[in-house]
Order: C-alpha cells, then structure tokens, then sequence
C-alpha cells in the first residue's frame, strides 16, 4: 500500500507535506504530486517535526495547493548509467532531455 501524504504548505520550490504517525518518509526520498497534467517530483530534505517533510521542487511549483495528495515512491532519485548512456542529456530526474528515446534499462 503506498504511502500517502498531504500538501501542507507551499513557498516557491519548497513544499512541506504531512503524513500520518509512523509514515515520515526517509531522507532523499523522492515523493510525487499531480499537478494539473503533469507529475511533479519532489526531494525530501528535511523533516521539521509534527510528521512533517520539508521538500525541495524538482519542477515548477505552479498551481501546487495545499491538501493534495503526494505519493512516496519509497525510493530516492536515480539516474540511469551505463553504456547506453554515454553521450546522452539528461534532467535532473534522469529524464533522457536530447530528443531521443530513453535508454532501456539493463
């Protein structure tokens, strides 16, 4: 069951989200929110007590409200490496960004 949290405060790229007792996520974790069309990753930076996590925007925090729900990929950011790589342009999220399909993964 995936673990979710709530939008409590939004100030530019800083986003603090709630979560219930027991289910702060991990340090780096990255967590995701719907925004409008688009998913939006955020970085968990902090946490500022009261089941709090303090997260840094990897994107644009526009049209980001308070009480939506974010999602804990249980994971931290990763990029892909390897041979197929070499070369290549990508994001901050590992998103192939140079016009060209996205590496599959070995």
């Amino acid at each position: 069951m995936a673990n979710i949290g709530k939008v409590s405060q939004v100030t530019g790229p800083v986003v603090d989200v709630r979560f219930e007792d027991g289910q702060l996520p991990p340090l780096l974790n990255a967590l995701t929110v719907k925004v409008g069309d688009r998913l939006l990753t955020l970085e968990v930076s902090q946490h500022i007590g009261g089941n709090v996590a303090r997260c840094i925007a990897m994107a644009s925090t526009d049209g980001l409200a308070r009480n939506v729900d974010v999602t804990d990929t249980g994971h931290a950011i990763s990029v892909p490496v390897g041979e197929k790589t070499l070369g290549r342009i990508f994001n901050v999220l590992g998103e192939a960004i140079d016009n060209k399909e996205a590496p599959q993964a070995e």
